[in-house]
């Protein structure tokens, strides 16, 4: 009786990586965790499938239109297709036992019913990092946020990016006091200029603005150029009034001042007024970061301040600001432009190599190595030496331990650098210090 061979294949939208791939992946992954904790955001983990009832609680248009549902008996479930909707759900289930500011991050997947299009994943992970207040939340909170994407785009390898920052509500009272009331719809045009251009935007938003002079005024604030402390001072001369707009540029200033005291350099941030994360999730602060040398990437890390995360899951006020790394759209970029480079990270620090069939003294090295914190494993394969060592550097490990008639006599261990080719014969303690960079 045949076996039938079922073609191996996945399913469109999906990334799945090769080894390699998947250690310069998480290299990525473990440099936005560790920045995020470094800042004290504590990691939390909600389950991939929710109670649709809780997870479709606010949704309309064409976000629900994405979404996996699931049924399983008479349960309704759906797949999450963000984290924040599931944070919202978290902290509401939980406030007694938080304590607030709760700082929370958290790196997983989500699933979306994307079209099937060139860079764009039905499943992919999100890197949200969020400050959660219980009835208030500083603004101070604000800046830490792009001192975080800084830290991480930097420890990343890249020098020039810029995080765009503006404030909904100065915008929020500036249409006001123009006399144009459809604030929701205006901001979502002006959040597409740099998309569509400057003339396009104009004719989308003659459906809400229809004096000239109006429009005028919207679009050369917009494009107001200068440093940031010249864009505030600017603000604060207009001689705008409304409450919204005053309070704007309070919170803008304030945010402004203690992103210099984080040690964000003016050259990778920049106040943009065209910035407004055309979402009605956002009620502040909003963020979006561009690599400068790869503007086809799009924005890279997008957030803001939200007045209340929680309103469908309870009656409590909690303020958060936050953001999120489309890590695998991201990952995936850098592969199309060749910015990962596959050969620089391995799992491990070192193989040992035996020159014969005895691995009795390279196991015994294996297991002082491991002791010591190092990531080690042995070539048991038969073979001649070249084969062995083809495989190591294959695997792109950056050192080798040969183990030959001499090494085991005297007791040491021939330590051979990958990367530069040399090789030292030391005893397993100066190979220790030699491999801990000691």
């Amino acid at each position: 009786m045949s076996i039938k061979i079922t073609k191996p294949s996945i399913l469109p939208g999906f990334m799945e990586l090769t080894p390699k791939e998947q250690v310069a992946f998480n290299h990525v992954s473990d440099v936005i965790r560790r920045n995020y904790e470094s800042f004290g955001f504590l990691p939390i983990d909600t389950p991939i499938i929710e109670k649709s009832e809780v997870l479709l609680a606010k949704t309309g248009g064409d976000t629900e239109k994405q979404i996996y549902t699931l049924t399983k008996g008479s349960t309704d479930m759906a797949l999450r297709f963000d984290l924040t909707v599931p944070l919202a759900r978290y902290v509401s289930q939980h406030m007694e036992e938080l304590a607030f500011p709760f700082k929370r991050y958290q790196i997983g997947k989500v699933y979306r019913g994307e079209r099937n299009q060139r860079g764009r994943f039905r499943e992919f992970y999100q890197c949200d990092v969020d400050v959660i207040g219980n009835g208030s939340l500083s603004i101070v909170n604000d800046a830490q946020i792009p001192s975080i994407i800084y830290k991480i785009f930097k420890e990343l390898g890249f020098e020039n990016f810029k995080i765009r920052l503006n404030n909904r509500k100065i915008l929020d009272g500036f249409l006001r006091s123009l006399n144009i009331e459809s604030y929701i719809e205006v901001l979502r045009i002006v959040d597409k200029i740099e998309k569509i251009g400057e003339e396009k935007v104009r004719e989308e938003l003659k459906e809400y603005i229809s004096s000239e002079e109006a429009m005028d005024s919207l679009i050369s604030f917009i494009t107001t150029t200068g440093s940031n402390d010249e864009k505030i001072e600017m603000l604060k001369n207009l001689g705008v009034t409304h409450e919204k707009f005053v309070e704007g540029v309070e919170e803008l200033e304030t945010v402004n001042k203690y992103i210099k005291v984080l040690g964000v350099p003016d050259k990778n941030y920049i106040i943009d007024f065209k910035i407004t994360r055309g979402l009605d999730y956002y009620t502040g602060t909003v963020y979006e970061t561009f690599l400068d040398d790869y503007p086809e990437f799009g924005s890279v890390c997008s957030g803001g301040r939200y007045d209340n995360l929680a309103q469908y899951y309870t009656e409590k006020k909690l303020p958060g600001v936050g953001i999120s790394i489309g890590l695998t759209r991201l990952f995936w970029s850098f592969m199309e432009s060749n910015i990962i480079d596959l050969n620089k990270n391995s799992v491990m620090d070192a193989m040992v190599i035996p020159m014969d069939e005895d691995f009795e003294y390279g196991i015994e090295i294996c297991s002082k190595l491991r002791e010591a914190g190092l990531k080690v494993d042995i070539y048991v394969e038969g073979g001649k030496f070249p084969k062995k060592m083809k495989y190591a550097n294959k695997l792109s490990v950056p050192n080798v331990i040969i183990i030959g008639e001499t090494e085991k006599s005297e007791n040491k261990i021939l330590v051979k650098n990958m990367v530069t080719g040399d090789q030292t014969l030391v005893t397993i303690e100066e190979g220790i210090d030699i491999l801990t960079n000691k």
